[in-house]
């Protein structure tokens, strides 16, 4: 049974119907990218499915948990932790305050384990554990956020656009510590406009356009697709 199973899962808001009996999994351990063009439904996909956004059709299940209908605070408990775009850090508190807040859900416990889990991950973290999240740059940013939800050690992260506005220098880093939370275990759903990148990363992917599936394989044959190429990665 894979670890994340999305069925036939149509959403959206109001009125507006975004995504369309759209299907997916992701396996324990694994790297699994989300590419397609703006407005393809990608975003409302991760939150569909972190329960930010119940489906008007389809059926959801982690872990062998019918997570359909579940408020986001019990799929965390779970063991699904999600990174949002935008707003994903508490820009006035410090780096190791974040950390802490990322684990907040667990209550009152000895986070010191976790901490040094993150920071072995996140070296960079360590040394500015005192500093204002607020001060710091995009891509130490995008780290502090995926350390928070490192500590309530997920089994599946869901990250969406890690590297938007990165310049290339952060973008390789940011997929370096992709790659290294993935090698300690922890499965990975990421939504990414580098398509070539993550896909090169990934161990499979799908392609969305206006919300429906439209190519699904490993990260290698979508990279290797004419058509996929010629639609969705610029040549």
């Amino acid at each position: 049974m894979p670890l994340l199973q999305v069925d036939a899962v149509t959403a959206g808001y109001g009125d507006t119907e975004i995504l369309r009996a759209v299907s997916l999994h992701v396996e324990a351990d694994e790297v699994v990218a989300i590419i397609g063009p703006n407005g393809a439904g990608k975003s409302t996909l991760m939150k569909t499915i972190f329960g930010l956004l119940h489906p008007r059709q389809g059926t959801i299940a982690f872990d062998g948990h019918d997570i359909t209908h579940q408020a986001p605070h019990r799929i965390v408990r779970l063991g699904m932790c999600y990174v949002p775009q935008v707003a994903n850090v508490f820009t006035s508190l410090t780096v190791e305050e974040n950390l802490e807040m990322g684990a907040f859900p667990m209550g009152k416990v000895d986070l010191s384990d976790s901490k040094d889990r993150v920071y072995a991950m996140f070296p960079k973290l360590r040394q500015r554990r005192r500093q204002l999240a607020g001060k710091m740059s995009g891509g130490e940013r995008q780290m502090v956020a995926m350390g928070s939800a490192l500590m309530m050690n997920p089994r599946l992260l869901l990250l969406d656009e890690p590297t938007a506005a990165l310049s290339p220098k952060l973008v390789a880093e940011i997929f370096e510590r992709i790659a290294g939370i993935n090698d300690s275990g922890v499965g990975i759903l990421m939504v990414e406009q580098n398509a070539r990148q993550s896909l090169g990363m990934a161990h499979r992917g799908y392609v969305l356009a206006n919300g429906e599936n439209r190519h699904e394989g490993t990260g290698r044959d979508l990279l290797e697709d004419p058509n996929v190429g010629r639609l969705y990665l610029g040549g």
